[in-house]
């Protein structure tokens, strides 16, 4: 066995799962933040600003929940055991996410009975149809291209969300930005991993390229006009401008992350 590969074993291994998110970072936590922790008076007591974070929390109930279906369904056709038992890490992952934004809606006062009308009311369709595109890879037992699309693009979308939704939480809602700050460890792992094990895959099945590229074309151009739908109407020009620069950022890193594996960008813009 090569250091490489022995590296890769411990790196993506239960144990070393348990080591840093349970028994790490997670430790001590309840629905990823502090017990005593409460949800921002300041957002209970606006109500544009508490149907704003409904907005935001369900859209990412939404999002987790495709990647939850996305990781569970890539654990069966897994090649090898090591990938299978890190996706058994990550279908975990994926599931605390969904529970612990669907508790923050349930913070944010929305009634349990409420809950799943409310998520389908606020979730974007170019979102819904973003997911569609990696599930149907994923249902087709297509574990490269369901693997490209879940953790390299999917996955590099959420961390970039994340962190900027992170930014803006930290001074004046610490509980949340204490939640985001477990999903961004769990994403930035899961990033790793695709980049990590998918080049060489890649370089086993270049025929694969082209249909794969174009599922990133596709996803990448739903994702673009979900965010851009998350400004809300007549917002202001800082605003809008706020959702170009996360935009761009995340095709950026698109761009970057695609190419360490050996795929060419596909700007859906162009």
């Amino acid at each position: 066995m090569s250091d490489q590969t022995s590296d890769f074993l411990k790196a993506y291994s239960i144990q070393s799962w348990l080591e840093s998110a349970p028994q790490g970072y997670l430790e001590g936590t309840q629905y990823g933040h502090p017990p005593e922790e409460k949800e921002s008076e300041r957002i209970l007591n606006n109500p544009e600003m508490r149907q704003r974070s409904i907005r935001t929390t369900s859209n990412l109930v939404a999002g987790e929940r495709c990647a939850l279906a996305a990781s569970a369904g890539l654990v069966a056709c897994a090649p090898d055991e090591p990938s299978q038992c890190f996706l058994a890490t990550q279908t975990l992952d994926e599931a605390r996410h969904v529970e612990i934004f669907k508790q923050r809606l349930l913070d944010l006062g929305v009634k349990k009975a409420e809950l799943e009308d409310t998520i389908a009311e606020n979730v974007s369709p170019n979102l819904v149809k973003f997911a569609e595109v990696l599930l149907e890879k994923v249902e087709a037992r297509d574990f490269v291209a369901g693997v490209v699309g879940q953790n390299i693009v999917l996955e590099g979308m959420a961390f970039h969300v994340f962190e900027t939704i992170h930014a803006g939480a930290r001074e004046h809602n610490p509980k949340f930005a204490h939640t985001l700050e477990g999903t961004i460890a769990d994403e930035r792992r899961h990033v790793g991993f695709g980049e990590n094990r998918i080049g060489s895959l890649i370089q086993q099945h270049p025929e694969k390229k082209p249909a794969i590229q174009k599922m990133q074309t596709d996803m990448s151009s739903y994702m673009l006009k979900a965010i851009a739908g998350m400004a809300p109407p007549r917002s202001e020009p800082q605003v809008e401008e706020r959702v170009g620069v996360l935009s761009n950022a995340i095709l950026r890193e698109f761009q970057i992350r695609l190419e360490r594996v050996g795929l060419e960008f596909q700007d859906p813009r162009a």
